[in-house]
């Protein structure tokens, strides 16, 4: 019987090029990969409510494979997180320069008509969000997460801070607020957007009064905490003595 021919003496580990990419390198989706998916998603969304979405259908419509889907995304949640984050980039990547003398509701109501603007494209998407996070409480927590963390570059677009506790609370605050505009702005037919720039200019109007409430209810601890720490006298810090 024929023998195989021997097979060529294996290259030393140290020589030979890696087959497996980086475990970085291989759960970082291409690009163009990572928006045809986000696209799909937002396509499916305008017929049909997320629940009724399925992961293979998302590859499908993408022209994916599952394996590329899940080599890109998790979930159909973490599709719309790296939707809101572009729509957070596009609204970063404009100049606001014109707008730094003025007040900060002015400031705010125009970078948030600058998101409404960069989100025009998905509303059909929107308004099946919206509907689906009435029916079901989960999916409303998950989609209030992803908008105040959306909602804290917004502040920062508009000069307004948004850290620490109270910045948490604008982002917060901020974060209902736009969703109240958006039940609006998704059955806005005015190209000028005119019942949206309304909704959203009475929701920040009534967005300034709580802020101005909360500040001041920030305030009452540090105040009394001042006050104290100045009746206090000496003596209140000497052990008491036995009797």
């Amino acid at each position: 019987m024929a023998r195989r021919p021997r097979r060529p003496a294996r290259a030393s580990q140290s020589a030979r090029p890696s087959a497996r990419p980086s475990p970085a390198a291989a759960s970082a989706a291409p690009s163009g990969e990572r928006d045809k998916i986000i696209a799909a998603l937002l396509k499916l969304l305008a017929e049909k409510g997320i629940a009724e979405i399925g992961l293979a259908e998302i590859a499908a419509e993408a022209g994916l494979s599952l394996a590329q889907l899940r080599g890109a995304f998790s979930s159909p949640l973490a599709i719309l997180a790296a939707y809101l984050k572009d729509v957070d980039r596009a609204v970063l990547g404009q100049d606001f320069s014109d707008m730094a003398e003025e007040p900060a509701r002015e400031r705010l109501f125009d970078v948030l008509m600058r998101r409404l603007e960069v989100m025009s494209p998905h509303r059909r998407a929107v308004r099946s969000l919206l509907r689906s996070a009435r029916r079901h409480a989960p999916l409303a927590l998950a989609l209030n997460g992803l908008a105040v963390r959306s909602q804290r570059w917004m502040l920062a677009a508009a000069g307004i801070k948004a850290s620490g506790p109270r910045g948490a609370l604008r982002a917060q605050g901020l974060a209902l607020l736009f969703a109240s505009v958006l039940r609006t702005w998704v059955g806005d037919d005015d190209p000028g957007l005119a019942r949206s720039m309304a909704a959203l200019d009475r929701a920040l109007a009534r967005g300034q009064r709580f802020a101005g409430f909360l500040d001041d209810l920030c305030f009452i601890p540090s105040r009394l905490c001042r006050l104290r720490s100045r009746r206090r006298r000496p003596d209140d810090f000497e052990e008491p003595v036995a009797a």
